[in-house]
């Protein structure tokens, strides 16, 4: 069989070991192993999402509303915006390959920092266009600036907080770098999947999709794997001016996301207490995941997400630490795939935590 020859130049996405391979090749009984490794809200599903399943599992034989009306309603209140300028995917990434159809191919670029979302480029490189990065993986405008003005790229991506690294940048800086880009020639993609932590952080890092849609060339990305819980249901959105929207719909296929992940989505958006408690939890366990790193001199980049990237030094590698780990029951996120000598911990339960700091504190030692 002979496939485009532009996919010998794509890596597989890496996703996050899951609990039944640790199960199925270590050994280790399914109540002891501890995922940290996908950025999963540790609280699980609001109690509300729960019912609402529950009270739409007859209803699983039938298509979803495509029109997604009610959905599209609960968020254009939620972020003051209309329906005709919100766009839903199954998960945010399935919105970046809609934009990755509409505007790419092999004469066009995109940009993006040293570190980012691995999806940013395999969709990229499906079209055959070129992949331009920063040298920081933080998104500095000066560096974004002068290679847009170099190179002219078709997207630029600005991943705020960023993942896998978890550091945001600040609101005023992503305006000068959508500012500084050509609004006929380029479309500027926000992705906030896990903006609602760095909001609750610091307001300086607090991006809107209300205050972007001031710019036509900009698309915000939101998800609700993250705060909201429902990473098994797999819905995102993207919000954007209606122009760009009517023609990223021309992508979509009918019926995208499930009846059941649709009714999901419509109770997470309107339960903002369980959003407030996730990220409570988050902060508070946080401060133990920085104490320990300070306790036990290991560098890490401050997190405005629901995880942290400890940095290792040259005598330790993240690949093996992460594979003893593993071994243990303990699945966090190895970086070396992107470069980078580090692990990536989501941050969990208390209890959840307590077993990542007694597992991993062993091998440091």
């Amino acid at each position: 069989m002979r496939f485009n020859q532009v996919l010998e130049s794509i890596k597989t996405y890496e996703a996050g070991k899951p609990i039944e391979l640790v199960v199925r090749e270590f050994g280790v009984a399914p109540d002891e192993v501890v995922k940290l490794a996908s950025n999963e809200n540790p609280l699980g599903t609001s109690p509300k999402v729960q019912e609402t399943i529950r009270a739409h599992a007859d209803k699983a034989h039938l298509y979803p509303d495509d029109s997604m009306f009610e959905l599209k309603a609960s968020l254009a209140r939620r972020f003051d915006v209309d329906e005709s300028e919100i766009i839903i995917g199954a998960g945010s990434d399935q919105v970046l390959e809609f934009v990755s159809r509409a505007l790419l191919n092999e004469e066009s670029a995109v940009l993006m920092s040293a570190v980012t979302f691995a999806m940013y480029e395999i969709y990229a490189k499906q079209q055959g266009a070129k992949v331009l990065r920063t040298s920081s993986y933080a998104h500095k405008a000066e560096e974004f600036i002068e290679a847009y003005k170099r190179h002219k790229p078709r997207i630029v991506y600005i991943c705020t907080p960023n993942n896998p690294t978890g550091d945001a940048t600040e609101t005023v800086e992503i305006v000068r770098i959508i500012e500084a880009v050509d609004p006929e020639e380029t479309l500027v993609v926000v992705d906030g999947a896990y903006m609602e932590y760095a909001a609750a952080k610091d307001a300086r890092y607090a991006v809107t999709p209300k205050a972007l849609l001031r710019y036509k060339h900009v698309l915000y990305l939101g998800t609700f794997s993250k705060a909201y819980g429902l990473g098994g249901m797999r819905v995102g959105y993207g919000i954007a001016d209606r122009e760009v929207i009517r023609n990223l719909y021309k992508m979509r296929p009918p019926f995208n996301i499930t009846t059941l992940s649709l009714a999901a989505a419509i109770a997470a958006n309107e339960d903002e207490a369980f959003v407030r408690k996730s990220i409570v939890l988050h902060r508070e366990q946080l401060q133990r995941y920085e104490a320990f790193a300070k306790a036990h001199g290991l560098d890490y980049i401050e997190s405005y997400t629901n995880f942290i990237t400890y940095l290792l030094g040259e005598d330790r590698k993240s690949s093996e630490i992460a594979d003893a780990l593993l071994r243990k029951g303990v699945i966090v996120r190895d970086l070396a795939s992107y470069g980078m000598n580090a692990l990536r911990i989501t941050v969990g339960t208390a209890a959840q935590n307590d077993r990542f700091f007694a597992e991993f504190e062993a091998l440091l030692s």
